[in-house]
């Protein structure tokens, strides 16, 4: 028997009657178990269409054509590695690349000195890092085991991590010991320890994508962006968890803490990203966003990231959520950190097409000087009381008050993440095998209703959106704090977080953010700015104690509370 999207497209390619109407007949087929006549008529009842006895067979006959096109289809093996014939480019630009520049150094050659405890050294920035890697002061293999002790002692209370995998981080560590031994420095990430959500494949291990389902399941091949930190001499120490099905910070091995405050969760999707990296237990780690997934867990546990302009960076090998939104990004303890990781990972591959090599240079030598950054008044913090403008007004930068476009529905283009989405997990959503799920599956159940018409209307106002926001933001050089996190993301804007400053509350301490966006493929300059800023902050080098909140877990004294978190 034909299934209902199978009728739903063919109602609708016929032309006849209302989205009310095709749906109506859906429902009527439903209930009668069958395609006949009188389903038909029986949804004309209901929405007052009257057709003719012709039109009624040309339904019929438009439903057996397709359905049999679309059985046939559905035989066709199609893996999660194979996207879609057309593509998202929020930009036309063309200036591209066909050799990436990736010789990036650190900003300042300062000298830093080893401190005396293993968590000093954890909680370090990659760039200082860097320098004792460099120097060897300190040792590839020793800062490995470092954060793989960290990861064995706290990552089970923060459930951030889902797999370790120590035997290919003591490999690449050593190796990257006798390459610097030898006199061969392979750039600021050669040697550091780093963590990815586990959404990334890596060949030999499991990728899970947080669902019991993969628990044990290895991909074939490694993603692009695994690949290109292991030839920057970067050494992957834990796959870390992920909200299931990149939704959330719900998983199979259960709810990823924040590392300030671990009785909530961590936020989602990067959720083992952001807590692990904010806990000292990885160096950095990359994320993946599409509604949210990079920015929102950051925010909450007050890590420092960049979410890269759309098509920045490969997806290659990465769990495909929505091909026109997906995004991968650095999460660290420094923008300088997360420039650094951009450089090594960012341009095309020929296996993500939507991927380009635009220039990237670090450090930047791009101006920033009369700078124009926009923002928005708030009812409750006059300006003159906000840190984050009265740091603007120190660097020199002029203020501007604007309002970005909100009148398109957003709430219809978040269908274009659960078409797509469900297109992903079709076989699953068929056999019923959604377990683990989170909050997908009624998503993935109503997404079959949306149609081709629908979803092609939403792109074209996605187009839309972008004009109007391109606009809106076109005398200012960036913006704060303006609550853009949708726009950004269906536009393809590039955006940053850091925290600025802490609420102490019951002593439990939460991170204060700053967002910051920027023009289509201006990350390099959006990055500079942000580093800035930073540089009149302290918020990022501070830290959480672990172990009082360890003390509580090994006690069974931990609460857990319901987070649903973001894509």
């Amino acid at each position: 028997m034909l299934n209902r999207r199978m009728l739903l497209a063919s109602i609708a390619g016929t032309g006849i009657g209302t989205a009310l109407f095709q749906r109506s007949v859906v429902g009527a087929m439903v209930a009668s178990n069958d395609v006949s006549v009188e389903s038909i008529e029986q949804a004309e009842w209901i929405t007052g269409v009257e057709l003719s006895e012709d039109e009624r067979n040309e339904i019929l006959k438009s439903v057996s054509r397709t359905g049999d096109a679309m059985e046939k289809l559905r035989k066709v093996e199609l893996s999660y590695n194979t996207p879609m014939a057309i593509q998202f480019a929020p930009t036309a630009s063309t200036n591209q690349q066909l050799k990436l520049d990736r010789a990036a150094k650190t900003q300042q050659s300062v000298v830093v000195e080893l401190p005396k405890t293993e968590e000093e050294i954890a909680f370090l920035p990659v760039h200082q890092l860097a320098w004792l890697i460099r120097t060897q002061k300190i040792s590839s293999v020793e800062l490995t085991n470092i954060y793989l002790r960290r990861l064995k002692k706290y990552g089970g209370m923060l459930r951030s991590v889902v797999t370790l995998t120590e035997e290919l981080a003591l490999r690449q560590a050593a190796k990257a010991d006798s390459e610097i031994a030898r006199g061969w420095y392979r750039g600021p990430l050669h040697g550091i320890p780093w963590g990815a959500k586990d959404l990334i494949a890596v060949e030999g291990y499991p990728t899970t994508w947080g669902l019991p389902q993969f628990k044990d399941r290895e991909l074939e091949g490694t993603a692009t962006v695994a690949a290109r930190l292991e030839e920057a001499g970067a050494v992957l120490v834990a796959k870390l968890s992920l909200g299931a099905i990149a939704m959330g910070d719900k998983w199979f091995g259960g709810m990823t803490r924040s590392p300030w405050n671990p009785r909530i969760g961590s936020s989602g999707s990067s959720a083992g990203s952001a807590s692990s990296v904010v806990a000292g237990l990885v160096g950095f780690a990359l994320g993946s966003e599409t509604l949210g997934s990079i920015i929102s867990p950051s925010v909450r546990c007050g890590a420092t990231a960049l979410r890269p302009t759309f098509g920045r960076v490969s997806r290659d090998r990465c769990m495909p959520l929505c091909w026109s939104l997906d995004k991968i990004g650095p999460i660290a303890r420094s923008m300088e950190d997360c420039a650094l990781i951009f450089n090594a990972i960012h341009g095309g591959d020929g296996r993500d097409s939507t991927a380009g090599s635009y220039p990237f240079q670090w450090p930047s030598k791009r101006s920033l000087e009369n700078l124009k950054v926009g923002y928005a008044k708030r009812r409750n913090a006059p300006d003159s009381e906000r840190k984050d403008l009265m740091i603007l007004k120190s660097m020199g930068c002029d203020l501007v008050e604007l309002s970005l476009p909100r009148s398109l529905p957003f709430s219809a283009m978040f269908s274009i993440i659960d078409v797509e989405a469900s297109t992903v997990f079709d076989t699953m959503i068929r056999e019923n095998d959604m377990q683990g799920f989170n909050l997908w599956e009624k998503s993935f159940r109503a997404a079959q209703y949306v149609s081709a018409v629908d979803y092609v209307r939403v792109q074209r106002a996605r187009s839309l959106l972008i004009e109007q926001f391109d606009e809106a933001i076109a005398e200012v050089d960036f913006i704060i704090n303006m609550n853009d996190l949708v726009q950004t993301n269906f536009t393809g804007h590039p955006s940053v977080v850091m925290p600025i400053d802490y609420r102490d509350r019951d002593s439990v301490r939460t991170p204060t953010p700053v967002i910051l966006s920027g023009h289509l493929n201006d990350d390099e300059r959006l990055l500079a700015f942000a580093d800035a800023f930073q540089a009149n902050v302290s918020a990022h080098q501070e830290h959480p104690d672990l172990d009082g909140w360890l003390d509580l877990y090994n006690a069974e004294e931990l609460d857990e509370s319901e987070d649903a978190g973001n894509l």
